[in-house]
Parts: C-alpha cells; sequence; structure tokens
C-alpha cells in the first residue's frame, strides 16, 4: 500500500437545529460527515445545505471546514482522520465522486431516508442522499471500507470504524483552524 496517499474522513457537529435533530436521529456525538483528499480541508464533499442559513435546501455540496456553518457556532466539533489509499483506491474514489459531481444539480438530500434510518429501514431514493450514505457509498465502490450494511443505513459514526485510519485532530474548529494557521505560519 503507498502510505502517501491519504483521503480524509470529517466527522462534525455544528450545533444547528438540524445537526441536533440528526444527532437525536442516531444518537451519535457527530451528525455529519464529509470526505476529502486533501489536507487543507478547503474542498471536501458531502450531502448537506446548499446555504448556511437554510438547511432544507441541500443536496451533493462542496465544503470548507472553515467558512459556512462550519464557524457559525465557535462550539462546533469535529473529529478528523485519515485514511492510507493505494492508487487505484485514490483513482476509484476519484472517479466515482466525479460522476457524482457531473451531476450535482440533480441530487437531493435524503430527509426521507434520514427518517426511515431511525426505524432501521433502508429507504435508497435515486438521487437522493444523506452525508453517511454519500460516503460511505463511495468508500465502498472504491474498495476502502467494507460495510456490513448498505449504505442506506450507514450513520456518521458507524464510518469511524473502518480499519487503517489515523487521528488527525478531534476538538472544536476553531482549535483546529488556531493549529493550522500555527503550522503554516512555522512552514
Amino acid at each position: 500500500m503507498n502510505e502517501d496517499r491519504y483521503i480524509y474522513l470529517v466527522f462534525s457537529f455544528t450545533g444547528t437545529l438540524l445537526s441536533k435533530t440528526i444527532k437525536y436521529v442516531t444518537k451519535d456525538e457527530y451528525a455529519h460527515v464529509s470526505i476529502c483528499f486533501e489536507d487543507t480541508f478547503k474542498e471536501m464533499y458531502s450531502f448537506g445545505r446548499k446555504y448556511p442559513s437554510n438547511p432544507i435546501i441541500a443536496g451533493l455540496v462542496k465544503e470548507d471546514l472553515f467558512n459556512g456553518v462550519f464557524v457559525a457556532n465557535k462550539d462546533s466539533k469535529c473529529l478528523i482522520y485519515k485514511v492510507p489509499v493505494t492508487e487505484q483506491q485514490y483513482s476509484d474514489l476519484k472517479t466515482g465522486l466525479d460522476k457524482f459531481m457531473s451531476e450535482q444539480s440533480k441530487y437531493r438530500y435524503n430527509f426521507a431516508g434520514l427518517l426511515a434510518l431511525r426505524w432501521n429501514m433502508p429507504l435508497k431514493r435515486k438521487y437522493h442522499y444523506f452525508c453517511s450514505q454519500f460516503v460511505s457509498e463511495l468508500l465502498i465502490n472504491s474498495n476502502i471500507a467494507e460495510l456490513k450494511k448498505a449504505p442506506e443505513l450507514i450513520k456518521p459514526c458507524e464510518l469511524i470504524d473502518i480499519n487503517n485510519k489515523l487521528l488527525v485532530f478531534e476538538g472544536t474548529i476553531a482549535d483546529f483552524a488556531e493549529k493550522v494557521n500555527l503550522n503554516n505560519a512555522c512552514n
């Protein structure tokens, strides 16, 4: 395995009404998960709100950990892992993401699927995903993770259990931003 190639899984809880609702449904500490290819965390991919102030208009989004809803609450929390991947896995993951992004406007947030998740009922709808459903499908299809459930039943925190991950950071997003800024200043 090429140890120089990584992807990043970013788990978060922003304290918004929607994230509190998701936390209630899942009973987990983190309500959201994003996937990222670079350690700058300025281009993360997930299913979430398209506009920071509106949780209803949601779908396939490109996120920035240091802007928008992530920094609206100074106590927003994150847990970041890096996962070593092979060149083939990385390529397959990028190809899978590119396919999603090429049809970005078709995708919507799977609110009904999220509610069905509460009762452990898989609800797969064409062009509809919630964050962990999207990330887990990408990880499965690129052979990075073997999950025992269908993506429609995967909660964000269940992705914490994938193998070979390395902890990058756990704490507030504000503290992580400060750490990143200090590291950049020293380089």
